[in-house]
């Protein structure tokens, strides 16, 4: 009952990727599997769809062809009507989208080169191929949000959904929690900062004197997992809003082949080298050094946290005010101090925790603070924070009071696509749609997209 149906499944996820438009060659040769309005459909692109949810590692139904097949009719229907609407999707909004694609592949792959020789074109020849796909995908969607834009849900239409469901059916859950976190980094001391500095430096000379490259530096030294194994390397767009301002902002005054002087980012020291640039693009290498955090600075870090504490507790200051004014985690500033899980809610299961996090929680009941503690988050950064465990649940099957908020999104989703489906219906017959003969036969869940015409 949670598979999303046609429509639905419109609401989940893009219909053609990128790579399938970017592949250097087709599963079959071209063959035009369906038409709406003037619109192809080409079942090259279909399988090439299905082979890019294997490469993304996820499970492919047996039906996928026939499920792609049927979200391109759909897609195909909205983007025209979309343009009869004249849904606004500018050129900018394409080319946007675009380049974030790019940029994922180029940081999933490596590089610039890799993708160009994974796919056999250059980026631009990509972004050419799937531009006209994406425009239609931004389309599409665009008048999806419109269809279902005022759609809600009330408590009854809830209870009445949950009530439907067989009782031995219900999804059983395991225990969730909610859990805040006001973290510290402590800053290393000036004279480290300036050791660090000066090491940097010796790095810069040593290249100068062609000792040794860049490159080799970067995978002795640097202190970056993402990019030491490949040298330091990475891919930037000047827009990208991701990347440290100062950072980015020292990597475009290089000149191709300029190593920069060490500046101060959030993350540490770095020096950069400019490799390539093509106006706002640009790949770079970069070393990082973070200088060591003492005992002295983590202890100092206890004692504000710890000050910070009392003031919670004390009810003069609650937890999320708190986490505003003294938190040095970004997201605390944005979404609040809770940590969000895969779905984006405040609700997460252990497996999603940090090992660290586990031991402490299993100390705690819901309600509690812990003390100041000392941690080291993903990057290898030494910190201090303290947890609030404010709710944790305990394992059990799906119930209108523990799961209400999932219950209701469900009830949500299936109430729109109710919606996007009678919108499909009065509207088939108002485009001509063609479904190619094989193509039907093998899924015969498509005929009643040329039943009407």
């Amino acid at each position: 009952m949670y598979r999303c149906q046609i429509a639905i499944s419109f609401l989940c996820s893009v219909l053609l990727s990128l790579t399938a438009q970017a592949q250097p060659k087709k599963v079959v040769a071209d063959k035009i599997a369906g038409v709406v309005g003037d619109r192809i459909i080409l079942l090259s692109d279909i399988k090439n769809s299905v082979a890019d949810i294997a490469r993304r590692g996820e499970t492919v139904p047996d039906n996928a062809e026939c499920l792609i097949m049927e979200q391109a009719v759909v897609s195909k229907m909205m983007m025209l009507q979309a343009q009869k609407d004249s849904l606004p999707v500018t050129e900018d909004e394409v080319e946007a989208d675009l380049d974030n694609r790019i940029r994922t592949y180029i940081n999933q792959f490596g590089s610039q080169e890799a993708v160009e020789e994974i796919a056999g074109k250059t980026i631009y020849q990509i972004k050419d191929d799937a531009r006209e796909s994406v425009r239609e995908q931004k389309l599409a969607s665009a008048m999806q949000r419109k269809i279902v834009e005022n759609v809600r849900i009330t408590p009854v239409e809830v209870k009445a959904w949950y009530d439907k469901i067989p009782k031995d059916s219900l999804p059983f859950y395991e225990s969730e929690l909610e859990i805040g976190q006001i973290i510290l980094y402590p800053k290393a001391s000036r004279d480290l900062e300036q050791y660090i500095v000066g090491e940097m430096n010796n790095y810069r000379r040593q290249i100068d004197l062609k000792l040794t490259s860049f490159e080799q530096l970067a995978k002795r030294y640097s202190e970056d997992p993402g990019s030491k194994d490949r040298g330091g390397q990475y891919q930037l767009n000047r827009a990208e809003k991701s990347w440290d301002p100062v950072f980015l902002s020292t990597a475009f005054r290089l000149k191709e082949g300029e190593i920069s002087p060490p500046v101060k980012s959030k993350f540490g020291f770095h020096i950069i080298q400019m490799v390539q640039r093509n106006g706002d693009d640009a790949v770079v290498r970069h070393i990082l050094r973070i200088p060591p955090v003492t005992q002295e600075e983590i202890d100092q870090a206890k004692r504000k946290l710890d000050s910070v504490r009392s003031k919670v507790m004390a009810a003069t200051l609650t937890f999320n005010e708190a986490a505003t004014k003294y938190s040095d985690d970004e997201n605390a500033k944005y979404t609040g101090p809770y940590i969000t899980g895969r779905d984006g809610s405040t609700f997460v299961t252990i497996d999603q925790l940090d090992r660290d996090m586990v031991n402490m929680l299993a100390k705690m009941q819901p309600g509690d603070y812990s003390m100041p503690t000392a941690f080291e988050n993903e990057q290898g950064k030494k910190g201090v924070r303290i947890v609030h465990l404010k709710s944790r649940s305990t394992p059990h099957r799906m119930n209108l009071k523990d799961d209400y908020s999932k219950i209701a999104q469900y009830a949500l989703e299936e109430k729109k696509a109710k919606v996007m489906e009678k919108w499909i219906q009065t509207r088939l017959s108002t485009y001509y749609v063609m479904i190619d003969p094989a193509t039907g036969e093998e899924c015969p869940q498509l005929k009643k997209y040329t039943s009407v015409n």
